[in-house]
């Protein structure tokens, strides 16, 4: 027997379930029993609510409707009685905002510099020059509540004039319309009260602003013109009353820095707002504004040279002094131009002249120098 050979494996056994067997596919299923559908039971009528309920539901839905009605009524007309009460009594703050108080200041600034072609000073001439701000004040206080009586609907599309006092609703148009005869009455007087004829750079003020507010406006380069005019006719109501000789050079110098500002103002709206507010925004770009403004910061800064050099009254001497308020007043342009090209602003030209630290500093010590040279004791003639 050989032992080497490896024995057969087991055998497994594996059962195998058997098959089902197939089903009879002819054979019927057995019946399913199906009780038959109960009849429905007929409807109860529905029972009518007694008299007192009745009356009772129907009297809280009339009284809570009532309720409503009343209150919805009522809070309606209180609304209408304070808006109409706010339209039809201004508040005196509103009424003194319409007049711009702030806007004052460019009287005080521009009509006194007639005084610059007189000399000596005295009282007379200080109240003359007080009674020509007087006038100018009334008519650029008439002018601005034209001009928002005019813009009120354009207004209230602008991100800043739209809380304008008309523009707003807090001063109605009625208000404004009685305001403006007062302003005009007030005007009337100053005008016959004052010297006979004397009047007319305040009138020709008057017939330039509403030809503006008629339509000029509108146009560009026209519209910075007249408002620049405006600053320059300030000037020579001051010199009528006063007496004074206007010096050309003088007058140049005004009305070249009030164009300077005025277009100045018109490219800060453009920034700020675009040129769907004011329509004569269409006919100005960026970088034209940007050129016009430097052309006539350059031209006022000549134009005041010559002034101090040949028509100034200034004292013996004082040459020195008129050189060193020189480079204050070329500081003071191109401050102005740093703040409107590089800081964005010029929007309130007001604001930023009186406003910022640096230009009143600099102002400051120009009216020191120009002072000097204007009070010392005159060289013999």
């Amino acid at each position: 027997m050989d032992i080497t050979r490896s024995s057969p494996a087991p055998v497994r056994v594996v059962a195998v379930p058997p098959e089902p067997e197939p089903a009879d596919l002819t054979a019927l299923p057995e019946p399913i029993a199906v009780e038959p559908l109960q009849p429905l039971q007929p409807l109860q009528p529905l029972q009518p609510l007694p008299a007192t309920a009745t009356t009772a539901t129907t009297s809280a839905i009339t009284t809570a409707a009532t309720t409503s009605a009343i209150t919805t009524t009522a809070t309606t007309s209180a609304t209408a009685t304070d808006v109409r009460g706010r339209r039809g009594r201004p508040r005196p703050r509103d009424l003194l905002a319409l007049l711009r108080p702030g806007q004052w200041v460019k009287n005080l600034a521009v009509v006194p510099l007639a005084l610059l072609d007189t000399h000596p000073w005295g009282a007379a001439a200080f109240l003359r020059t007080g009674w020509a701000v007087l006038g100018f004040t009334l008519a650029s206080a008439l002018v601005y509540v034209v001009n928002d009586l005019a813009d009120r609907e354009r207004d209230r599309l602008h991100p800043v004039k739209r809380h304008r006092p008309i523009a707003s609703g807090r001063v109605s148009t009625l208000a404004a319309f009685v305001l403006t005869g007062a302003l005009a009455l007030a005007l009337t007087g100053w005008a016959v009260a004052g010297p006979a004829w004397q009047w007319w750079p305040t009138a020709l003020y008057l017939a330039l602003s509403l030809a503006y507010s008629q339509g000029l406006k509108h146009v560009p380069l026209v519209d910075a013109f007249i408002v620049a005019t405006g600053f320059v006719l300030r000037l020579v109501q001051g010199a009528l009353l006063i007496g004074a000789q206007m010096s050309e050079w003088l007058a140049l110098c005004v009305f070249s820095l009030c164009l300077m500002l005025a277009l100045g103002k018109r490219r800060h709206e453009m920034t700020a707002a675009g040129r769907a507010h004011r329509p004569a925004l269409r006919g100005y770009t960026l970088a034209f504004l940007d050129h016009l403004v430097v052309l006539v910061a350059v031209l006022t800064a000549v134009s005041y040279v010559l002034y101090l050099r040949d028509d100034a009254s200034l004292a013996a001497g004082a040459s020195l002094v008129t050189l060193l308020s020189a480079p204050c007043a070329v500081f003071g342009l191109a401050r102005y131009l740093q703040l409107l090209l590089v800081e964005e602003g010029g929007g309130n030209p007001v604001h930023v002249l009186f406003r910022d630290r640096a230009t009143l500093v600099n102002a400051a010590l120009w009216a020191v120098l120009v002072a000097l040279a204007l009070l010392l004791p005159q060289s013999p003639a």
